[in-house]
């Protein structure tokens, strides 16, 4: 993993981000979301024909998707098993839109490196902030952002070139934590100040946006919070995506059906909780992978075997009001949206060591 401190690095993102900020604000909702790009000023551009605000809202949602695209590159490259499940799946289901239900990301929740720091690139390309969820045992907190896109015109591509997912940002509360543990994380946050400004860069790069720590300090930092470790040596990596199920095409679009085909497969999948995590009004079922772990050099010089990321799956119901719709006619507003508190609470475990000892147990 490369770090984000090279002078030469550092004025590449800081000229990038200085023009981000500059040429983009969060306009108000008004009934119908989209990606177009205004200046500073809040003025529309002095050509405002039609065909001048289509070309300005394509040109801002290319740059947002290829963005999307380097952060899901560096995620299919370090982890073999989203990458080979997303390679089955759609030879299996013969279906070229393969569409992502959200994506996750993990942050420390201090020091202006929590949700907010990674929500303000998704908040600036027209997503809106939904439900807050608590986490209180595992000292956590989590927003969830919706799409911009209202369903119109949806990109008939695949992952995050076709409809754009939900997001899903959570937050270590790391005041909560012991004072030794507050002192590591402090440590590397508050040595790196600028690195939550980057932090779709950091994503997108791979990069941490703090140096890397030692050693005893990964270790010392998962025995009170898994969480809290994986995010130390990940920092702004996706930290899953979810395929939507109920999009598929073949009998895999029911999730007890996919589950027992990866399983057959020798796929390892999360148990904590069972292998279904269905939310209390049946609604939204969910089930993921165990996550990959990889070797990791910590600036100790010892190199250690850490959990990186996994793959999720996540089937949404239609909602009773819409039962009598004909089946052709289901669109995803007519689906259960949102989250649940007590199967996210079970997913999280995916990075947790009892889950990894499975995959060679």
């Amino acid at each position: 993993m490369i770090s984000l401190h090279s002078s030469a690095i550092k004025a590449s993102l800081h000229c990038s981000v200085s023009f981000s900020a500059k040429s983009l604000i969060r306009l108000p909702f008004t009934g119908k979301r989209d990606l177009s790009v205004v200046s500073a000023s809040g003025k529309p551009p002095l050509s405002s024909n039609n065909d001048s605000r289509r070309i300005s809202s394509q040109v801002g949602e290319s740059f947002f998707r290829s963005v999307l695209g380097q952060m899901e590159s560096v995620y299919l490259n370090r982890n073999p098993t989203p990458k080979s499940v997303l390679e089955l799946v759609r030879s299996v289901d013969g279906n070229e839109q393969l569409c992502y239900d959200h994506l996750a990301f993990r942050t420390f929740g201090i020091g202006g490196y929590g949700i907010d720091s990674l929500a303000s690139f998704f908040l600036d390309y027209g997503y809106t902030p939904m439900d807050e969820l608590r986490f209180p045992a595992k000292k956590l907190r989590a927003l969830w952002f919706a799409p911009p896109n209202d369903g119109s015109d949806v990109p008939c591509g695949s992952g995050v070139n076709g409809p754009l997912p939900r997001v899903f940002i959570s937050e270590l509360l790391v005041e909560q934590m012991s004072s030794q543990a507050q002192d590591v994380i402090r440590k590397y946050t508050e040595a790196s100040p600028g690195g939550k400004k980057y932090a779709a860069m950091s994503s997108a790069l791979g990069s941490l946006p703090w140096e890397k720590p030692l050693s005893t300090e990964f270790e010392q930092l998962a025995s009170e919070s898994e969480y809290a470790a994986w995010t130390l040596v990940n920092g702004y990596a996706l930290n899953h995506v979810t395929i939507s199920v109920h999009r598929l095409k073949s009998h895999l679009n029911k999730i007890k059906k996919l589950n027992q085909f990866l399983e057959e497969k020798g796929f390892k999948l999360n148990s904590e909780g069972g292998v279904l995590k269905v939310s209390p009004d049946g609604g939204l079922q969910q089930s993921s992978t165990v996550a990959d772990s990889i070797s990791f050099k910590f600036s100790d010089g010892v190199v250690k075997s850490i959990p990186c990321s996994y793959i999720e799956f996540a089937e949404r119901l239609v909602l009773p009001l819409y039962q009598n719709v004909p089946e052709n006619e289901i669109q995803e507003s007519h689906r259960r949206d949102g989250f649940e508190v007590g199967n996210a609470d079970k997913i999280f475990e995916s990075t947790y060591q009892d889950q990894l000892s499975r995959r060679t147990g």
